[in-house]
């Protein structure tokens, strides 16, 4: 059987013949579910035990906003392997694959229907207490336990060549690092901060940093990153965190995937002007957002420097004033992706539901200015903002009052 895309019927067929998961000739039923750009995801039930449910994700050749962007589908096998490794070094924070398709590039994954996707809760207003620590957990473990302090140089090495990602990693290139900072003919620009987005185009120093930051994206393989950890690549409930829909995966710089979620909190927290209109409501959720911002580093410190305590004996890595440079460089590095990863929703291909839902086109505008202005910051000054108050501080800065 060679490659065809799924649809919903022959999705709930699939299934009943490629795995053992739900009992012969069950009366299954499906939908579609994928509100990506890249992916067909389908939920396949059984109707008369709802408990028993599974994901099917499969690669389509290319992005459905733009099908001038192809997506190889060898991305599909990238991400499972990924999944399988988040399990093993985060247990409990990412979804268990049941199976993997290599013909038909189908992940056949644990269903997560009783989880929201995170965007969807912050843009409603919901508070999840244990978002901060378990997204600080997942990065210190799933960052150190690939890198050259985690694991074997050598067996780092082999891993690496299994995650050679490169047309992928050409998307993130272009998407986040190049086509935001001059006129691209995919970059969607509301006219009210058309000026605004010229004079990123017009600047030199900025356009200089932002190409630092794409040159260590390109040639710093330091750990095995998630590659697009969004807010939209997070599933929650009030005690739950799951990291999902790692298919870009690839060896770069660990501050790519603490920045991009970093820069998503702070896409919500610009628009919670309009999503929470009463301005007590919206000053307390804004906090929650900044307290959340603080944990994540916080708790992803910690156990990045615990880790290092416990499995780094070698002479110079397990040097104190070594694995504090190091800390301190990885903070500046995140600041700086934070800040591309933000400029990139406001004026790029794919942008964020959190801002694109602002009726008001007013209010949208000094939405996406204070972002675009706190991205600014972040990219300029990201080496002199040296904790992450210092990284609160330029948010409260630039936000909207």
């Amino acid at each position: 059987m060679g490659y065809e895309t799924l649809n919903e019927q022959t999705a709930a067929e699939y299934v009943q013949s490629k795995t053992s998961l739900f009992p012969k000739g069950a009366d299954l039923d499906c939908r579609e579910i994928g509100d990506g750009n890249l992916n067909m995801v389908f939920r396949v039930w059984q109707k008369d035990a709802a408990k028993q449910s599974v994901i099917i994700k499969q690669s389509l050749p290319h992005a459905r906003i733009d099908e001038s962007i192809v997506a190889p589908l060898e991305r599909a096998r990238i991400e499972s392997e990924m999944l399988v490794l988040h399990d093993t070094h985060c247990p409990g924070l990412a979804p268990k694959i049941f199976d993997y398709d290599r013909e038909m590039y189908a992940i056949i994954m644990e269903d997560l229907s009783d989880h929201v996707v995170l965007r969807k809760g912050l843009i409603a207003g919901t508070v999840y207490p244990k978002l901060g620590e378990h997204l600080g957990i997942f990065l210190a473990r799933s960052l150190f336990f690939t890198s050259d302090l985690g694991m074997d140089p050598l067996k780092k090495k082999e891993l690496q060549k299994s995650f050679v990602n490169p047309d992928l990693c050409k998307i993130t290139e272009d998407l986040v690092f190049s086509n935001p900072y001059f006129n691209a003919e995919n970059n969607k620009i509301d006219p009210e901060i058309r000026e605004r987005a010229e004079r990123n185009w017009r600047d030199a120093l900025l356009k200089r940093e932002v190409a630092k930051l794409k040159e260590k994206f390109m040639t710093q393989g330091q750990a095995l990153v998630h590659g697009d950890l969004h807010t939209g690549s997070v599933f929650v409930t009030q005690d739950s965190t799951k990291a999902f829909d790692p298919e870009f995966a690839f060896y770069g710089p660990m501050g790519f995937d603490v920045g991009a979620i970093i820069g998503n909190l702070v896409l919500n927290h610009a628009a919670q002007v309009w999503h929470k209109q009463d301005l007590s409501d919206r000053k307390k959720f804004q906090g929650y957002l900044l307290e959340t911002i603080r944990e994540i580093w916080r708790v992803f410190d910690k156990e990045f420097r615990n880790l290092w305590n416990e499995h780094v004996h070698t002479p110079l890595e397990s040097a104190p004033e070594y694995r504090d440079d190091y800390m301190k460089r990885l903070l500046s590095d995140s600041i700086g992706y934070a800040g591309c990863k933000m400029t990139r929703r406001i004026v790029g291909l794919a942008q964020v539901e959190d801002i694109r839902s602002i009726k008001d086109v007013n209010v949208r505008r000094d939405a996406q200015i204070a972002v675009l202005d706190t991205a600014r910051e972040f990219i300029l000054h990201r080496e002199q903002l040296t904790s992450i108050d210092d990284v609160l501080e330029v948010i409260q800065k630039f936000a909207m009052p």
